[in-house]
């Protein structure tokens, strides 16, 4: 008897633990259950690294920039920053050993094209893009390609680039009177020989084309013309630019700047005629064989100063030129000098004695064409 109510005392005890843990366990998934749900915060989603030419215009921020992206074979290019509706301004040369650059272009078919023939395609205005050619781009993004040929081709096209020289301009069709009559060209006589390089479809090269050209490493057809103005007289910046503009044809205006800077359109380069030193010295001749090489240089980075910095290429005042000009002009950073001596530009060149064909007064037409093609 003892025994069994020690042993139901027991069952008892046992059972009171199971339901206090059986309850304790209903009461807590219960409670669990009835809780509100706990607040989760969304993960923030990770910004997309924006691209190099992306990174340019959020840097420029300017509605009028254009990313200018590069795509050439064997060449990794940064972008550059361009501005919409204005000339390209120093678009990369790339080289490479064996080989020339033969241009951008506007699409990676017409790039292999030019690189398949340069002689047929590398000098087409209508698809070769350089510094002569407005900036156009979408969403304010573009992207050029560039073409590749041999150092061969540049040889057997064995082109001469004519630099045209012109002065001051007149609308008397008899000319002016006077000692400096043969500067004056005839306006009507200017528009035509404009007229017959854009007819034409003349490859109008940049200063650095050039520049690369004379080295051997840029592809340029003999197809190819530079039109260049010297003094940036009153009769250039109101009779011949505005037919530059018109026509979209790049020229350059060889400033005197001293005497200030002009205004010039956008499709003219402002390029340096020294600052001071178009004045006769104690020889007679130009400040240019006067002066000593340090003082050239000081003068030369006075004008490219005045210019905004670019050391391109001068013109020498009345074309008189020696070594001491030369020293100098190296010592204040310029590359190239045209002289007034006649002839053509070709592969090898005396970059600091470029030829130029002079343009007098009474040449029509008939003449620029027996000069350029």
């Amino acid at each position: 008897m003892g025994r069994s109510r020690r042993a139901g005392a027991r069952i008892t005890l046992v059972g009171a633990a199971l339901c206090v843990l059986l309850l304790t366990g209903c009461t807590a998934e219960v409670t669990a259950a009835s809780a509100p749900a706990a607040e989760t915060t969304a993960p923030t989603p990770t910004a997309t690294p924006l691209t190099a030419a992306e990174q340019l215009l959020a840097d420029a921020g300017d509605p009028a920039a254009c990313a200018v992206s590069f795509d050439l074979d064997g060449v990794a290019l940064d972008p550059q920053l361009q501005t919409q509706d204005a000339l390209y301004s120093l678009l990369p040369i790339p080289r490479a050993d064996g080989r020339a650059f033969a241009g951008w272009y506007a699409d990676a078919a017409t790039a292999a094209a030019a690189s398949a023939d340069p002689a047929a395609n590398a000098g087409n205005p209508a698809t070769r893009v350089n510094g002569s050619d407005l900036v156009a781009c979408t969403a304010q993004q573009t992207t050029l390609y560039g073409a590749w040929t041999s150092a061969d081709a540049v040889a057997e096209e064995d082109a001469r680039i004519p630099i045209l020289m012109y002065h001051q301009f007149t609308d008397k069709p008899g000319g002016e009177e006077g000692w400096l009559r043969g500067n004056f060209a005839y306006i009507e006589d200017y528009r035509a020989h404009m007229q017959h390089i854009k007819d034409g479809a003349f490859y109008l090269p940049t200063w650095d084309e050039l520049s690369a050209f004379i080295d051997g490493v840029l592809f340029l057809p003999d197809h190819a013309v530079i039109i260049t103005d010297d003094d940036a007289d009153p009769t250039w910046l109101t009779m011949a630019a505005p037919i530059n503009e018109q026509l979209q044809l790049m020229a350059t205006s060889f400033d005197i700047t001293g005497d200030g800077i002009a205004e010039q359109n956008r499709f003219i380069l402002p390029r340096s005629h020294t600052h001071s030193m178009h004045t006769a010295g104690a020889n007679g001749k130009g400040q240019m064989v006067n002066r000593t090489p340090a003082e050239i240089a000081a003068d030369m980075e006075t004008s490219a100063a005045a210019l905004g910095g670019v050391k391109e290429v001068v013109a020498y005042p009345f074309g008189h030129h020696d070594e001491r000009s030369k020293e100098g002009l190296r010592a204040a950073g310029f590359e190239m000098a045209r002289t007034i001596e006649q002839g053509y530009v070709s592969v090898g060149a005396d970059k600091l004695a470029l030829l130029c064909i002079r343009i007098n007064f009474g040449m029509g037409v008939g003449d620029l064409t027996e000069l350029i093609g």
